[in-house]
């Protein structure tokens, strides 16, 4: 893979061992087929990668926690919803390079005894967990710097971490993702193929924009499935983003490109739907292979729906962005 030089020189942290598989799910695709679709479906298994039940979160951190200790932070602090793959994840992270972690989660605080499966998981990592009173962003948003005031005033050196780890720094590694992802392709045969990836804040699919723009032809498409932040609103962050990035990675996907159904958010955010379910149900049952309830099964939702109405066909690949700790949370 050849990484480009603006990317390459930025601090990095090393959390990952090697590519996430990309194979082909034939039983799954099979069962489109007999429903009327015409495609050959490939998963990109980033829940296999290798901290703390895995997710494509951990590429994005490689970046982050560089940034954060080359500039001495002895602390990392980041916000996410109490379900958050992303926090989980800063916490296993944090642990092995050695920082401490402080996540901020929007409440209200669940009672004792009634914790969730995210939260238990960071707590045993070693993260301390401060609660909103509600489900507000500005409340978050003043808990950070709160946390991050309260870090300094102890001694410590904190390093701020937006809500999902997304900014053009953090995308960096979904560009390199997409790099990885145009090798595998290309060592599989497959040309022209449609990536589908869930879409919450706009960094994956980003990254994975830029990063197969970089690879080169042949085409390939990525189709993100609005799981959070509706379309509209996602689109203008998701352009933004590719402007951050361009300067990392010299080129800059047109706006046209971006591709977003926003189909199947259902009734929002961590929120599951009867057609995520669904998609879930099938994948488990032809291949044995899981999906969370609210994030990536959304995202299979829409490669189903997408095969079904022939917006999808020929190639496509679903990107496993992890997760799968939701499928034992309260919702």
């Amino acid at each position: 893979m050849r990484v480009p030089p603006a990317i390459d020189r930025l601090p990095r942290f090393a959390l990952l061992d090697g590519s996430s598989p990309l194979h082909r799910v034939e039983r799954f695709s099979a069962a489109l087929a007999n429903d009327g679709g015409d495609v050959d479906v490939w998963i990109k298994r980033e829940d296999l990668l290798p901290l703390a039940f895995g997710g494509n979160k951990l590429r994005n951190l490689e970046f982050l926690i560089g940034a954060a200790l080359a500039e001495g932070a002895d602390t990392l602090i980041t916000a996410g919803r109490r379900w958050s793959n992303h926090c989980r994840l800063t916490a296993a992270a944090g642990a092995r390079a050695g920082l401490g972690v402080h996540l901020v989660l929007t409440g209200p605080r669940p009672l004792p005894g009634d914790e969730g499966t995210n939260q238990r998981l960071a707590e045993l990592l070693g993260a301390t967990i401060h609660w909103t009173s509600a489900e507000d962003r500005a409340e978050r948003s003043a808990l950070m710097d709160r946390v991050a005031g309260e870090v300094r005033a102890a001694g410590g050196r904190p390093f701020v971490i937006g809500v999902g780890g997304t900014g053009p720094v953090g995308a960096a590694g979904q560009v390199l993702a997409g790099l990885e992802l145009a090798e595998q392709l290309d060592a599989a045969g497959i040309g022209e193929a449609a990536v589908v990836v869930p879409s919450a804040t706009g960094g994956t699919q980003a990254g994975l924009m830029t990063g197969l723009a970089l690879a080169g032809p042949p085409a390939r498409r990525v189709v993100g499935i609005a799981v959070a932040t509706p379309a509209a609103e996602l689109r203008v962050t998701i352009a933004g983003l590719l402007d951050g990035l361009e300067p990392l990675a010299g080129v800059r996907p047109a706006g046209d490109a971006i591709e977003l159904d926003d189909d199947h958010r259902g009734g929002g955010y961590g929120r599951p739907s009867g057609a995520a379910d669904d998609a879930a149900r099938l994948l488990a049952r032809t291949e044995g292979i899981l999906v969370d309830p609210i994030y990536t099964a959304k995202a299979l939702a829409g490669v189903v729906a997408g095969v079904r109405d022939g917006r999808l066909k020929d190639s496509v690949v679903f990107w496993h962005a992890g997760g799968l700790p939701g499928l034992f949370e309260r919702l």
